[in-house]
């Protein structure tokens, strides 16, 4: 892609978005309609602003954008935006606006990372399922109420990965049970699901069974069930089992009457001793094992993104404003995906995310941009590569 170095880098960042199709997206739910200033797109772009350089409040906001209103224009910025208007945007602007966009990108950037090695010889797409919950006040968020003094938001998500890049993403309220999202996710033939045992539930697995789908999860520690067979292992790996039984609950039988594969394995690294779970007999048992390792990623994710992007603190209270900002903070993650795929960096998402924030103004090219600072920034997480890569249980 051409740029011209008198755009700052801001300008050439929401270059890479498809602006035709976000304004697709804004007719389908009327977003512009009666709207003289301060259109959905240049909302947008004010939300973006305030993720990629780590705003935390509507006054910051309001300030430095008021700072820096000569560069402005040429970023696609037509409108002075005070706080008022901001928060107005953000509380009656549709927030599926920005979901259908993000969408649109996420989109794009699993057809990039398709190709993507995961390390492991496994065909197929592969997804990890977990949640994370947003703690927030009650007195200020009395419609996501959790406990009885507390409120909070749950972001439940399934991450390719292939790419790290969130796949479907559904926003309840804290109350909601992770099993009750396993009832929303596209079944895909041939895939594989790998979930921790908060949604082991026997009927839903076996749906996804019934779908042709694999799922890796891990088993409690009283699980009623009888061996079949005993499979050959190699306990120099770790593996301590592989074997074929059947559910003996009372419950659990009838819910679950299928085979499934039970896998013992002991992590060195940790000392801990890991059961898993699955309707797959025909992948080794040290790729299952090692798949659910993977399933760490979909917790980096939920890190980066709670650390790295705005969604703790929120510039609204209400359940549109809320969806509005988690919805283009996934925008720009998947965004900044696009631009580390597109560009052929080497840099890991935070580092990319450090260098915008200090060069957004800056009128370089992007690439020079982000390859001039390449001794600057370091990825803070880099020394924890090996503790990310081990079995966790959370």
């Amino acid at each position: 892609m051409l740029v011209k170095e008198s755009r700052t880098v801001f300008s050439q960042l929401m270059h890479w978005l498809p602006k035709r199709k976000f304004d697709a997206c804004v007719h389908r739910y009327r977003g512009n309609h009666w709207v003289k200033r301060f259109s959905c797109w240049e909302q947008f772009l004010t939300m973006a602003f305030a993720q990629l350089t780590y705003r935390g409040s509507l006054r910051e906001i309001e300030t430095c954008l008021r700072a820096l209103q000569p560069k402005l224009y040429h970023a696609g910025f037509r409108t002075r935006a005070s706080r008022s208007t901001i928060a107005d945007a953000n509380e009656n602007r549709n927030w599926q606006i920005y979901r259908d966009f993000a969408l649109i990108l996420i989109s794009k950037a699993r057809r990039l990372y398709a190709d993507t090695n995961l390390g492991i010889q496994i065909e197929g797409a592969t997804y990890a399922l977990d949640s994370t919950t947003i703690d927030l006040c009650l007195k200020l968020f009395p419609w996501a109420q959790f406990r009885r003094q507390k409120s909070a938001v749950k972001l439940h998500t399934l991450l390719d990965l292939r790419g790290s890049i969130p796949t479907l993403v559904i926003i309840t309220s804290g109350r909601i049970h992770d099993t009750k999202i396993m009832d929303q996710i596209p079944m895909e033939p041939g895939a594989f699901y790998i979930m921790d045992r908060g949604y082991l539930d026997f009927v839903r697995l076996h749906r996804m069974h019934l779908a042709s789908t694999f799922f890796v999860t891990r088993a409690i520690s009283r699980l009623a069930c009888r061996r079949l067979y005993s499979h050959p292992i190699d306990k120099t790996t770790g593996l301590r089992c592989d074997q074929t039984v059947v559910l003996t609950g009372p419950l659990s039988k009838q819910k679950y009457p299928e085979k499934l594969r039970r896998i013992r394995f002991f992590d060195a690294q940790t000392g801990n001793t890991y059961v898993f779970l699955t309707n797959n007999f025909q992948l080794p048992a040290l790729t299952i094992a090692e798949l659910y390792r993977y399933r760490w990623r979909v917790e980096l994710f939920f890190k980066w993104i709670k650390q790295h992007l705005r969604i703790k603190a929120f510039f609204g209270t209400s359940q549109n404003a809320v969806k509005t900002q988690i919805w283009i903070a996934i925008s720009v993650y998947v965004l900044v995906a696009i631009i580390k795929k597109e560009l052929k960096l080497d840099h890991t998402l935070y580092t990319i995310l450090q260098i915008l924030s200090v060069t957004l103004f800056e009128k370089t090219p992007i690439l020079q941009a982000l390859q001039t600072h390449d001794c600057i920034f370091s990825d803070a997480n880099s020394q924890n590569h090996q503790k990310q890569l081990q079995f966790h249980d959370f």
